[in-house]
């Protein structure tokens, strides 16, 4: 038998430590329920972690938001099916003054939110619809009669609101001498930055 020199033994012994420290590395998992950055030399505290995952169709089914925190996807709010052909059965007011007609109550989960209705106002008479969270004004004041349609950031922002609930309000005025103005949401819903 050839003569060996002693460091080739050593060294393979060596060699066989290092494949079954790299067989145990790669069949443990570390627990994926929670993901944090690592800090290296270039980058001692580490950029915000970026987190999304895909369906079988690249289709992005759940994403945080890394530009105000809270979660990007998915949206969570569906709306209920309603009439929206006849107005008379939507929430309405009389009144001369700002009036609340309609409220929900809705967990913050997302930075923004998008909000559509469709407004009315009975035959000859004028008003103005407009939407309340959490007792400031979310979006334009519309007159009755035309659609509103606001993606915003809501009051207060995310940070502090975060998995808080808010209350969102429909507040209906009519400006002529009488009248009724309608208002029947259709679409809401919370949205990333």
């Amino acid at each position: 038998m050839a003569l060996l020199p002693e460091d080739i033994i050593d060294r393979l012994i060596q060699m066989e430590r290092r494949i079954q420290a790299l067989s145990t590395a790669v069949n443990t998992r570390p627990p994926l329920n929670e993901i944090r950055p690592v800090p290296t030399a270039s980058t001692p505290t580490p950029a915000k972690p970026v987190l999304r995952i895909f369906d079988g169709y690249s289709h992005e089914v759940f994403a945080d938001d890394i530009t105000t925190g809270g979660l990007a996807r998915p949206w969570l709010q569906l709306m209920p099916p309603v009439d929206h052909l006849k107005e008379a059965k939507w929430p309405s007011t009389t009144s001369t003054s700002f009036t609340p007609i309609a409220q929900s109550f809705n967990p913050v989960w997302q930075p923004k939110m998008r909000l559509a209705m469709y407004t009315k106002v009975s035959s000859g008479a004028t008003g103005q619809v407009k939407v309340m969270v959490d007792g400031q004004q979310f979006g334009p004041t519309v007159t009755a009669g035309q659609t509103f349609d606001h993606t915003g950031l809501l009051p207060g922002g995310v940070a502090t609101k975060f998995g808080k609930v808010m209350t969102v309000e429909i507040h209906a005025v009519v400006t002529s001498a009488s009248g009724t103005v309608y208002a029947q949401t259709v679409s809401m819903y919370g949205t990333q930055s």
